[in-house]
């Protein structure tokens, strides 16, 4: 009964179009109890959701890709939580960002505002867009001082891409793929290059859930990123870009999961990722990933105060509950084909209840 019940909710969610379409799995100490699919990848061909499409998960890239590389980095001695990112790029050493930490940058006390529409200025110039995008960043005007107040914000992970590509000589996608998820086997969890000729795309093409009718780029997007200025330099940013299906996020979430319960992991250090997830100052938002908070938190009222998980502009998500060793991952096209639509936002923290109540 307790699955046809969180069906039937995920069902009337679409009815009332809060979203398309939607993917919900579901897993208690690494058994997965519930993986079902639901609605519309793409309201337009009037294709089905499927179990194993691929979805543009937008900020889940934070937690999944760029905080996972740091933590990597860490374990190789190639950087630390208080290194001043002054030291490794020397376009801020002589600028009022130059004492901003790699933990601030990951834990949103940067300084930084939360967002700038930068690809308004990158799709005006023929020069190197990253560059450019780079340029930006050292000359943006911090909203408050470095290391007082949280407030999330995508610039602080495009400086730590920055950083891991200098540090490693590598783009984040490639070091993510062999640091990452290479040795965990995980396949279909990757960045998507705006580039014509890009195999991926052709790959992958059946899989990918559509999201916005973009009204800027004219079409509707389909295994390009939503995220303006992760599209504007290429796709590959530190805050948005990762494409992938609820199995790979599963999987990278068992990893994360052991270390939070100081089990064997595979390439995870459970010391450091503890130390991510350590709160300060009662902040909601840890290294890399966000907990849940007192009032009207996404997770729901049922969660663990341990527990971790993000959300993508999209409309994706995960928690991860090392307590109940609980993981939910819930994938959406809540931006499909409009950006506007914003009802996941009292709907998600009702199922995770529901979910709480009929399955553990």
């Amino acid at each position: 009964m307790g699955k046809n019940k969180i069906a039937r909710k995920i069902k009337q969610a679409i009815i009332n179009g809060i979203f398309p379409g939607a993917m919900l799995l579901c897993a208690v100490d690494q058994e997965i109890v519930f993986h079902e699919s639901y609605g519309m990848a793409d309201s337009f061909e009037k294709k089905k959701m499927e179990k194993h499409d691929i979805f543009d998960l937008a900020s889940l890239t934070k937690p999944l890709a760029t905080a996972l590389a740091v933590s990597r980095l860490i374990a190789k001695n190639q950087v630390s939580l208080d290194q001043k990112i002054g030291s490794i790029l020397k376009e801020f050493n002589t600028s009022d960002k130059a004492d901003i930490t790699i933990d601030m940058l990951l834990r949103h006390t940067s300084g930084f505002p939360a967002h700038r529409e930068y690809f308004k200025k990158i799709i005006k110039i023929n020069t190197n867009s990253r560059q450019y995008l780079r340029h930006l960043l050292v000359q943006e005007v911090l909203e408050n001082k470095i290391g007082e107040k949280q407030v999330y914000s995508d610039l602080g992970f495009m400086v730590l891409s920055w950083i891991i590509e200098k540090i490693t000589g590598q783009r984040l996608d490639q070091f993510v793929s062999k640091q990452l998820y290479s040795p965990l086997k995980i396949e279909d969890l990757f960045f998507i290059e705006i580039d014509p000729e890009n195999g991926k795309i052709d790959k992958y093409q059946q899989r990918i859930v559509a999201t916005q009718q973009c009204p800027w780029r004219k079409k509707l997007l389909k295994g390009e990123v939503d995220d303006d200025n992760a599209w504007a330099v290429g796709g590959i940013e530190g805050h948005a870009g990762l494409f992938g299906d609820a199995c790979s996020i599963y999987t990278l979430c068992c990893e994360i999961l052991h270390a939070l319960q100081n089990k064997q992991t595979r390439i995870l250090a459970p010391d450091i990722i503890k130390d991510f997830v350590r709160k300060k100052n009662k902040d909601d938002m840890v290294a890399g990933f966000d907990t849940p908070s007192n009032e009207n938190s996404s997770s729901g009222r049922y969660f663990s105060k341990s527990s971790i998980g993000h959300l993508g502009f999209t409309g994706t998500s995960f928690w991860i509950d090392p307590e109940t060793s609980l993981i939910i991952i819930f994938l959406t096209n809540r931006v499909h084909p409009l950006r506007s639509n914003e009802g996941i936002k009292n709907f998600r923290p009702q199922l995770h209840d529901l979910i709480f109540s009929e399955l553990i």
